[in-house]
C-alpha cells in the first residue's frame, strides 16, 4: 500500500492518533501534502476523517458534518485497557430477566430501561456471576474502580449490578451530551480512550461492543413497543 503524497507525515500513527484537541494542518511548512504510513495500518477497522473547523483542517474517527474519509486504520488494543467485545451475542430480547432491578434502576436514574437491558445483554448476557479477562464483574460487567466509586457491596448481586451499571451511563449521558455511540464506546474502553481518538477508539474489541449494542437497543425498543431511537444524537453525515 502506497503513502499519500510527499513530505515527513505529520503524527497519525496507531501510537499517537490525532484528537479534537490537536489541530493538525494538512499540509506540510512548504504547502506540499504530508505523507501518512499506511504501510503500518490495517484497512479493516476504523476511520480517519478531516474536516474544517475554524479555518483549520483538523482529523477526528468520527464522522462528524461536513467530513470526508481520509483513510481506515486499526490500533491495537492496549494490555490495560478494559476494552472487551462482551460476552453476549445479538439476539432476541430477553424482557423477563430481572424485572424489578431493570425497571427500578431505570426509574431512579432516567436512563432508558431498552439502553440499560441493550448494555446488559451485550456485556454479560444477564450472567450474573460472569468475570471477563479484563476482570470485569456481574450483570453490567463493572470494573474494580467502578465498583468502588459506586459503593458496590457485592459485584454478583444483580440488583446492585443493575443500579451501578445504570448509575455509570447516566454519568456518562450527561458527559456526552446524550450521545450513545460515544457512552457506549466510554463504557467499553473507557472515557479517556474516546478522549484520545475523539470517537470511538479504534480498537477490534470496542468497533464490534459499539455495533452490537447498537442492533440491541433496536431490537429492545422493538420488543418493548417503542419507538426507534438512534444511538446517535445526529445522523452521522
Amino acid at each position: 500500500m502506497r503513502a499519500l503524497g510527499r513530505g515527513p507525515p505529520p503524527q497519525l500513527s496507531p501510537e499517537h492518533p490525532p484528537s479534537l484537541d490537536e489541530s493538525i494542518p494538512a499540509e506540510g511548512p512548504c504547502g506540499e501534502p504530508w505523507s501518512l504510513p499506511l504501510e503500518s495500518l490495517d484497512p479493516s477497522q476504523g476511520t480517519l476523517y478531516q474536516r474544517t473547523q475554524d479555518g483549520k483542517t483538523v482529523y477526528s474517527t468520527r464522522n462528524l458534518p461536513g467530513s470526508t474519509k481520509v483513510l481506515q486504520f486499526t490500533v491495537e488494543t492496549p494490555a490495560a485497557s478494559p476494552a472487551h467485545a462482551g460476552l453476549g451475542k445479538v439476539g432476541a430480547p430477553q424482557l423477563g430477566v430481572y424485572k424489578s432491578e431493570f425497571k427500578r434502576a431505570a426509574r431512579a436514574t432516567g436512563i432508558d430501561e431498552a439502553w440499560l437491558r441493550s448494555i446488559a445483554h451485550a456485556e454479560s448476557a444477564y450472567t450474573a456471576d460472569a468475570v471477563s479477562v479484563k476482570g470485569a464483574k456481574g450483570v453490567m460487567q463493572l470494573m474494580p474502580e467502578v465498583i468502588g466509586d459506586y459503593g458496590v457491596k457485592d459485584p454478583f448481586s444483580p440488583k446492585q449490578s443493575i443500579m451501578a451499571g445504570a448509575q455509570l451511563l447516566k454519568s456518562l449521558e450527561d458527559h456526552y451530551g446524550g450521545d450513545r455511540v460515544l457512552v457506549a464506546a466510554a463504557y467499553n474502553a473507557g472515557v479517556g480512550a474516546v478522549t484520545q481518538y475523539a470517537g470511538i477508539p479504534p480498537y477490534v474489541e470496542t468497533q464490534e461492543y459499539v455495533a452490537k449494542v447498537s442492533t440491541l437497543y433496536e431490537r429492545y425498543r422493538q420488543a418493548m413497543g417503542l419507538a426507534p431511537r438512534s444511538v446517535q444524537l445526529k445522523p452521522a453525515q
